[in-house]
């Protein structure tokens, strides 16, 4: 029963140790743009194909920081959002967010386009972009 128990919390503490830590999120758009405040919930429209007042961009498909906003901000799962946008590109009504590699290409997209909207991590911002939700 003890080998048991030490087992499962050396299991438990590995688990622990190699989880990576999420940095604080914040979403962002371009300095130029009026947008002061937003809540998660009205970002999350534009992620989503709600509403085409901003133009969003995505990290990339396989990185951690993409699969928290999805968790923190959009409440769905990778697959989900996928086939949410399958079926506006299918019916014609638009097209996915383009996809950037690092946070640094993100802010690059958001400096080059006032609509633009995005997500970083927190301490990857200045002031090539204006934070305008912080994501916990």
């Amino acid at each position: 029963m003890k080998r048991k128990f030490s087992l499962i919390a050396h299991l438990l503490l590995l688990l622990v140790i190699t989880t990576p830590a999420f940095a604080e999120l914040v979403i962002v758009v371009n300095p130029q743009n009026p947008a002061t405040k937003m809540f998660a919930a009205q970002a999350a429209q534009f992620f989503l194909g709600g509403s085409v007042l901003f133009t969003p961009v995505e990290q990339a498909e396989s990185s951690p920081i993409r699969a928290e906003f999805y968790k923190k901000v959009l409440e769905k799962e990778p697959a989900q959002v996928q086939a949410i946008w399958s079926r506006i590109v299918f019916t014609g009504k638009g097209k996915p967010p383009k996809e950037y590699k690092t946070s640094a290409e993100v802010k690059k997209a958001i400096s080059e386009n006032v609509n633009a909207i995005g997500y970083i991590e927190k301490s990857a911002v200045d002031d090539s972009v204006k934070v305008i939700t912080t994501v916990p």
